[in-house]
């Protein structure tokens, strides 16, 4: 009965084994692949707000030329004189070059009837002329509202493309006309197929108008209404494309908005994730379909994890209970042991004195009794002479049978012994300390290595009535077993160095490459500033020669791209210096007072500017924190709020005390976040699609920056929002336990109406005044000669240290020197003090430069020059310019 019981037992252990491996695995492997689809949602994601971005930057580079062209007087003239076949002409040539400058599709001027009366494609056969256009919406918002934009087939050409137009205004401010620029998204296209993503765009129907797969073209998302076919036929998007549905059953909804879908029609085997991301500026929508197959790899390999997880478990289960079985048996067995042990030792005790008594049995010549011994044993009397042995003394020694009698003096055995080599290099001694062993009859313990490798103990004791009893044993075994063990403890040893050495090795190799990287970055950062600088002093001319608002809007938008892209560079900067430990941490007490007054001269005019109220709560508190960062952190939740907050809303920035600090806190009346997104807006290139000024955004580094130099602080950053109602933003910090040092409260620059002024204002300091511009970049140089040119001063410049050397010999010392602090294998410090011996005075100095180093500043200072970092910001060059000249310095 009892094995049939057993065997029912197992198997039902077995069966259970098995259910909770399978369930495990089922388990495992639904998390893991949600998990996974998350993961790729959320590459997904990110993809698609840098495909998103390439778009909207394509697209942006041609915004703004529709604006330009309708203030042409060219094309002005041609407008109000339709009928002028000359005027037509020269607006042709006018269109021609200007779309071979900017490289668009098409650039038409079009009437006040919708009718094209001039275009960059005059003399093809698909010419635009002629044609009405009074249908497209692109021309009918352009004339209502002053802007147009619309995706279409072209109606001449058959070339689809984003049409952008801008209404012609006569001097009344009627619309006239219009101008538009047909720009081609092919070239976003083509790249769209690197990685195996399927990427499209689609209109705001669910048409899908680009892909890089020609099979998803012209394809509707979803049925269109009668009201939506209606308008695709008066509005001939598509001209006659044929609108063919995309077929698909949703499988799985993913957190984010993303979905698992099964594609019927075009029919695609794999399972596919489908992420979507809305365009609000153009009102498409861009979509990602990813393969999902990885994420299926990925619960395969949980599920197995997992049974082999629960198959180990259930092994360390079973060793728990055999060692618990061992345990009980060893207990058994220790106490056996010791009875054992115990009565071994009497037997031990026994066989020592049996070992003495055979011996003495065997002097009277009873030589049996040792024959029962596993040593080899031999015994000598008083006179050293051999009166008994047994047959494995001889067998260890290999003794002749004649050698062995009964009277022969032991010392004729150990030399036998030493003729064979037995007692090593020298012999003579070894047989007088074994002689004198036996003579002195004491006992003693002594291991013996022979030429062959065998390794014997011998041990002596001397007998009662005189005499000596020496046993052999072979212990060859005991001692390799130790010498193996000897050599994997060496062997250990040496690869645990040798791996220590590896990690080292990779370690050093990870730290030079992080150094690289930022050097790197560094070096990128400053050459893409370059241009900046060059770009932002040219605007600044510019504006002197705007007289009109639409202009000067124009130049407003321009001097906001480059101080987003200036933005920009200097958060990636930032992130290289942060990863790589380069960011120097100056901890200090710190009045609040000083950061709150340099935030409240910062952003007070830009918020009444944007029709915002800010409120700057006044405070004493004194911070243990370093000012610079602590002030990017404030600056940043400041301009983010501004951002976001309506027109008329209001911003408060204050401090409120806690048991241990203070919490700095910027509260905002904007939309709100979402509960869902508080986290993901401190990753790096996260951002919101709500917001004010959202197309004005930058890359959405600006939180994750923060976070990241708040860890650096040991701050604590948090978001508190309510949708619809508003949010704060909070940074925690320790107070102070030293007394603040003083600090002059750094000068704010000019508002623009100050600016202005300064500009046109005949009795400026600069007016007249010599400078130098020693600068190795081309536009940097020819832009700030221009700035100072228009500023009235007498500006000459250098493209090397060689070149001011040589301008040095030949010209008196300028009234103020504007350096460069990179000139090629020279640099600015090693310049300046190769001026100073040749004019033994060196006028006042401003050193400039693009580079992060922070030494660059304090190292300018020592030699009584002044510092700006580049892009220069023409508002203060101009202020420490005009300071530098009107005091003499």
């Amino acid at each position: 009965m009892h094995p049939p019981r057993r065997q029912l037992q197992t198997a039902a252990w077995i069966a259970l084994i098995l259910a909770g491996m399978l369930l495990s695995a089922l388990v495992a492997g639904r998390i893991a692949y949600s998990q996974a689809l998350q993961r790729q949602a959320g590459e997904a994601s990110a993809l698609l707000a840098q495909r998103a971005q390439v778009i909207e930057q394509h697209i942006d580079r041609y915004r703004i030329m529709p604006a330009v062209l309708s203030l042409d007087p060219q094309l002005r003239a041609t407008l109000a004189n339709p009928g002028d076949t000359v005027q037509r002409q020269r607006a042709n040539e006018r269109l021609v070059q200007l779309n071979f400058a900017n490289r668009t599709s098409t650039l038409t001027l079009i009437d006040r009837n919708g009718t094209g009366l001039a275009a960059s494609n005059w003399d093809q056969p698909n010419s635009n002329v002629g044609y009405s256009y009074a249908f497209r919406p692109y021309f009918q918002l352009a004339m209502a509202a002053g802007a147009g934009e619309f995706y279409a087939i072209g109606v001449t050409t058959g070339v689809p493309g984003h049409f952008i137009a801008r209404a012609v205004r006569d001097e009344r401010g009627g619309a006239i006309g219009a101008v538009a620029v047909k720009v081609e998204l092919e070239d976003i296209r083509s790249d769209w197929s690197e990685r195996g993503d399927l990427v499209l765009l689609s209109d705001n129907h669910g048409v899908v108008f680009l892909s890089a797969q020609p099979l998803w073209r012209y394809r509707m998302l979803h049925p269109l209404s009668p009201a939506w076919q209606r308008e695709l036929r008066d509005t001939r998007q598509y001209q006659s494309q044929r609108l063919r549905p995309v077929a698909f059953d949703v499988q799985r909804e993913v957190a984010g908005g993303a979905r698992v879908v099964r594609l019927r029609e075009p029919r695609l085997r794999e399972p596919m994730l489908w992420q979507s991301l809305h365009l609000a500026r153009e009102d498409w929508t861009l979509h990602l379909l990813r393969d999902v197959t990885p994420s299926i790899r990925t619960a395969w390999i949980a599920r197995a994890v997992a049974a082999g997880a629960w198959l180990l478990a259930v092994a360390v289960a079973l060793l728990l209970i055999q060692r618990g079985r061992i345990a009980a048996l060893r207990l058994r067995s220790r106490q056996e042991l010791e009875k054992m042990v115990e009565h071994h030792a009497e037997a031990l005790r026994n066989a020592q004195d049996g070992l003495v008594h055979a011996a003495r049995q065997a002097s009277m010549g009873e030589g049996q009794s040792l024959e029962h011994l596993p040593q080899g044993v031999s015994v000598v009397d008083s006179q050293l002479r051999l009166v008994a042995w047994n047959q494995r003394y001889g067998e260890l020694f290999r003794y002749p049978p004649e050698l062995l009698q009964v009277g022969r003096p032991i010392e004729d055995l150990i030399r036998f012994n030493a003729k064979r080599g037995l007692l090593g290099a020298d012999p003579e001694d070894a047989i007088k300390r074994r002689l004198d062993h036996l003579l002195r009859g004491q006992p003693y313990l002594h291991e013996r290595e022979r030429p062959d490798g065998t390794v014997i103990e011998i041990r002596g004791n001397p007998m009662p009535d005189g005499g000596f009893v020496t046993s052999y044993a072979d212990i060859t075994a005991y001692k390799q077993a130790a010498r193996d063990l000897r050599t994997l403890a060496d062997s250990l040893e040496r690869g645990i160095e040798q791996r220590t050495s590896d990690l080292q090795a990779a370690k050093g190799e990870a730290e030079r490459a992080n150094r690289s990287k930022t050097r790197f970055v560094a070096a990128a950062v400053h050459d893409l500033l370059q241009p900046l600088n060059a770009a932002r002093m040219y605007l600044s001319s510019l504006r002197r020669r705007v007289d009109d608002n639409e202009g000067r809007e124009l130049a407003d938008h321009i001097e906001a791209a480059l101080a987003a892209q200036d933005d920009i560079l200097s958060s990636l900067l930032d992130i290289s210096r942060l990863e790589s430990g380069a960011l120097e941490v100056r901890r200090a007490a710190l009045p609040l007072a000083r950061v709150f007054a340099a935030i409240d001269s910062q952003f007070r005019i830009l918020a009444q500017a944007r029709g915002l109220r800010l409120h700057v709560i006044a405070t004493r508190a004194v911070v243990d924190s370093d000012e610079v960062l602590l002030r990017r952190i404030v600056q940043n939740f400041v301009s983010n709020a501004m951002q976001f907050a309506p027109r008329e809303g209001r911003i408060v920035l204050g401090a409120r005390r806690l048991r241990d600090g203070v919490r700095i806190e910027v509260w905002d009346s904007g939309p709100g976040i979402p509960e869902n997104k508080r986290e993901l807006i401190f990753e790096e290139f996260q951002r919101l699609d709500t917001g004010i000024d959202a197309p004005q955004r930058g890359a959405g580094l600006g939180l994750a920056i923060v976070r990241r130099v708040a860890r650096l602080l040991g701050h604590r950053v948090a978001v508190r929002s309510w949708p619809g109602h508003g949010s704060v933003f909070s940074v925690e910090l320790p107070y102070a336990t030293a007394t603040p040092a003083t600090a002059e409260p750094a000068p704010s620059a000019p508002p623009a109406a100050s600016r202005a002024s300064a500009t046109a204002d005949p009795d400026s300091p600069l007016r007249g005044r010599s400078v130098w511009v020693i600068d190795d970049d081309l536009h940097s140089r020819q832009a700030a000669l221009h700035l100072l040119g228009d500023w009235g001063c007498q500006a000459d410049g250098a493209a090397s240290a060689a070149e001011a050397l040589t301008r040095a010999d030949a010209q008196a010392p300028p009234d103020l020197l504007l350096l460069d602090y990179r000139l090629g294998e020279s640099t600015g410090f090693e310049l300046g003090t190769q001026l100073e011996a040749k004019w033994k005075r060196l006028p006042p100095v401003v050193l400039m430069s693009a580079d992060a180093d922070p030494t660059l500043r304090p190292r300018a200072a020592e030699r009584d020059w002044h510092f700006l970092p580049k892009p220069l910001k023409p508002a203060a060059l101009r202020a420490l310019a005009s300071r530098l000249l009107a005091h003499g310095e």
